[in-house]
């Protein structure tokens, strides 16, 4: 483990809320309310799409401590997607860049790329000992900072961002597209050979670089020039705050590295406690392995779900909601699942389904998950353009009857709603 273990938090939904005409509706009287008499809702700040504010605001005001006040409630649980949902651009990404920058990445055992991930192909690990091969002794670091290692930081630039070698040649092969991302893994693969808390000071230092940077600023890796900066979304900000401040249990679900997300999570308010990243496995001396912790049926080791898509449910409803076993990978009864959750992309679906109450969907264009919100069958999904460099309108419809949906196998099909039916194409709205 990076850390111990979290206090387990058995989650009861402690609200009545109903839906009318698409939006939450407070049941408790205002008079009800105000039975506590320091207790005040927060209020949330301006800069939301529509009526996206409002619709939060029912949901603080619903699920919060003040309707009615109680001190001993059970908390309502918030669980947010990290990178382009709370923070604009990647947080993983920052750290890579600045790992390949700073000569942190090891040579591997033997010089073999492939014990760094099960899936990485023939082809890429060649290209990698190629490219990286001679620049270091195995376990020690790659100087990709320096002029001799342009070319391996080049290589491994490409592997991680474009899941291809730098000739165009597919990296990664034989995943289940529904449970991991084999380049996601790989950041924290890399990372073998450091602690928990270097990896913490390496994700410190590159979030002062990318903070301090203007927006829109990039930087140079190895030959190629990559994006420099990092922002954090006022709005969201604001409603983890606000959140927290009702009395709601937030917590952060994220497919990048444990240790980077805890260093960034701080930023708005997050404890490490309440962090759920990709994690390693350790050696007894607490270096990180090139094998990640497993959930569910999935053992430590096995590297076949990560933080990703059914994965991230999986690691909610374990380190949330304290469900063990291969329970943990199907969905529970509504009191053990969040009431809110937010994400941005396909990677977030599931927990984003889970929801019982209300669903915030930042629009980047996803397929998959903006078919579903479109679609919003139950009337609990709303929609927000990008806080910062909104994506212009899909001129497109959503290929949502058709394509729209990725399954274990990597093949496309249909997005179906919970009773099978076939989502229609949707219009891209909210930009």
């Amino acid at each position: 483990m990076t850390r111990p273990d979290t206090v387990r938090r058995f989650q009861a939904v402690g609200a009545a809320v109903a839906m009318a005409a698409g939006a939450l509706v407070v049941t408790a009287p205002a008079a009800e309310a105000r039975a506590g008499a320091h207790c005040t809702s927060p209020r949330l700040a301006a800069g939301w799409y529509g009526d996206n504010q409002a619709r939060l605001q029912q949901l603080i005001d619903a699920y919060g401590t003040c309707n009615p006040y109680r001190p001993s409630r059970t908390k309502p649980v918030a669980v947010f997607d990290w990178d382009n949902t709370v923070v604009k651009n990647d947080v993983g990404d920052a750290t890579m860049y600045w790992l390949l920058r700073n000569g942190k990445i090891r040579q591997p055992a033997a010089g073999d790329w492939t014990a760094t991930s099960r899936y990485l192909t023939p082809t890429a690990a060649k290209a990698l000992a190629a490219a990286c091969g001679s620049l270091a002794a195995p376990g020690t670091p790659l100087p990709t900072a320096a002029t001799e290692g342009a070319g391996c930081a080049d290589e491994l630039a490409a592997v991680y961002g474009t899941a291809a070698t730098r000739t165009g040649a597919a990296a990664f092969t034989g995943w289940d597209h529904r449970t991991i991302e084999p380049a996601y893994a790989w950041l924290p693969q890399l990372m073998q050979g450091w602690t928990a808390r270097e990896v913490r000071g390496f994700a410190a230092a590159a979030r002062a670089e990318n903070l301090a940077a203007p927006v829109g600023a990039t930087q140079r890796v190895g030959t190629g020039t990559v994006t420099g900066w990092v922002r954090y979304y006022d709005q969201q900000k604001d409603l983890i705050g606000g959140l927290q401040k009702a009395g709601f249990d937030v917590w952060i679900s994220s497919a990048s590295p444990q240790p980077v997300v805890e260093v960034w999570a701080k930023g708005v308010g997050v404890d490490a406690d309440h962090v759920i990243g990709i994690r390693n496995t350790t050696t007894s001396g607490g270096k990180f392995t090139a094998h990640l912790q497993g959930c569910g049926s999935v053992e430590d080791g096995a590297d076949t779900m990560i933080t990703y898509i059914d994965g991230k449910r999986c690691w909610i409803n374990k380190e949330v909601f304290g469900v063990r076993g291969p329970a943990a990978e199907k969905v529970q009864p509504a009191a053990r699942r969040q009431v809110f959750a937010a994400g941005d992309s396909d990677t977030d679906v599931s927990f984003l389904r889970d929801a019982t109450a209300l669903r915030l969907v930042v629009n980047r264009n996803k397929n998959e998950l903006m078919c579903r919100a479109y679609d919003n069958s139950d009337g609990k999904w709303i929609v927000n353009p990008m806080f910062i460099e909104p994506k212009k309108q899909k001129s497109s419809p959503y290929p949502c009857s058709t394509t729209g949906y990725t399954d274990h196998d990597g093949t496309a099909g249909p997005v179906r709603r919970g009773d099978t039916s076939v989502i229609p194409d949707q219009m891209d709205t909210v930009h």
